[in-house]
């Protein structure tokens, strides 16, 4: 079975370890769990697609803003057929299957490192940690799903077109193109930078 009935899974690796168990690969024709999974850690077994898809649309603000950055109704079937078309300009311009794409794109975005505040004797310091794989695949997500909205917001593109653009450039780890590598990147310099 393909996923859309589009595309073959069968061949896409996961080659990041820390990644390999949070990202679900399964064959389903319409990747949707209807919100069946609520256990703890259950993310893990919902189809890579469907949480990208989850990602998208979700009309949310950055960080302290209160800005609401995307223009999304919230409609399943509409952002998945914003992905499927992304998937089909990834296909067209790379010859590549999208969902290998997809998997590199979050491999490249997603940081294994971040700053937390400790406060010590009245004074706040930032502190470097380890960032869980979970964690880990959600900031991927976020990121890849900001960097899209962010290419197709009062732009003449559409949002299919920038999603694709941000997935391409993440998986050819370009930190000029794509904001989810630029992320990363500023999120390790941090980190390094508080050890």
């Amino acid at each position: 079975m393909k996923i859309f009935d589009l595309w073959d899974i069968a061949e896409v690796k996961v080659e990041d370890p820390g990644l390999r168990r949070y990202i679900s690969l399964d064959a389903r024709l319409l990747p949707k769990s209807h919100g069946r999974e609520r256990e703890r850690f259950s993310k893990g077994r919902i189809s890579i697609v469907e949480r990208l898809i989850n990602k998208v649309q979700i009309p949310g603000h950055r960080g302290k803003k209160h800005k609401i950055m995307t223009r999304s109704t919230g409609k399943f079937s509409s952002r998945a057929k914003d992905v499927i078309e992304a998937f089909k300009i990834i296909e067209k311009q790379t010859n590549q299957n999208p969902i290998a794409v997809l998997i590199k794109a979050i491999e490249n975005a997603s940081f294994c490192d971040e700053t937390t505040t400790i406060e010590y004797g009245g004074a706040r310091y930032l502190q470097a940690v380890d960032t869980s794989p979970s964690r880990r695949l959600n900031a991927a997500l976020r990121n890849l799903s900001h960097g899209a909205h962010d290419k197709a917001f009062r732009k003449r593109i559409g949002f299919p077109e920038a999603l694709a653009t941000e997935l391409i450039a993440a998986s050819n780890n370009d930190a000029p193109k794509s904001f989810a590598v630029s992320r990363k990147n500023e999120m390790t310099r941090q980190s390094d930078a508080a050890r």
